[in-house]
């Protein structure tokens, strides 16, 4: 299974399909994490997974981020392609973004159609960071 994670310390693993080798990234997380602290959404048929681990999100999905079908997957793709653009031009300048948000680019491919669940997932966590961490990865946050 191929995988997306990420956490508050930010760990970000995803190995598309087509390519051969798998990027991973040395996790900086608590020892121990609480189960309700991590969001699992996989995909077998594509053979993606995203897995979230930071403790907040789990309740703030519940509690304030729109509910699955609002979006369109069309419109989740166009916005988590923004937001995955400027997260990596700014993992890519540790000098000037906070280093310990941004440790290492998200390697998300536009071309690849990763499902509602996938995409509904990174755009939620996307805007629970945003809020969570008061960064702008695109002109404003929407609110939840």
């Amino acid at each position: 299974m191929k995988s997306i994670a990420f956490s508050l310390v930010l760990v970000i693993i995803l190995a598309s399909c087509h390519f051969d080798k798998n990027i991973t990234a040395k996790a900086k997380t608590p020892d121990v994490a609480n189960a309700s602290d991590t969001v699992r959404i996989a995909n077998d048929s594509l053979q993606y997974e995203v897995i979230i681990i930071d403790p907040g999100f789990s309740s703030w999905l519940a509690s304030r981020a729109k509910p699955r079908n609002y979006y369109s997957v069309n419109y989740l793709e166009n916005k988590n392609r923004i937001y995955v653009n400027e997260w990596n031009i700014r993992a890519m300048q540790p000098q000037r973004y906070n280093p310990s948000l941004y440790e290492m680019q998200i390697n998300y491919d536009p071309n690849i159609h990763y499902g509602y669940e996938v995409n509904y997932l990174i755009y939620n966590y996307m805007i629970y960071f945003q809020l969570t961490n008061k960064q702008q990865l695109d002109g404003f946050v929407p609110s939840p």
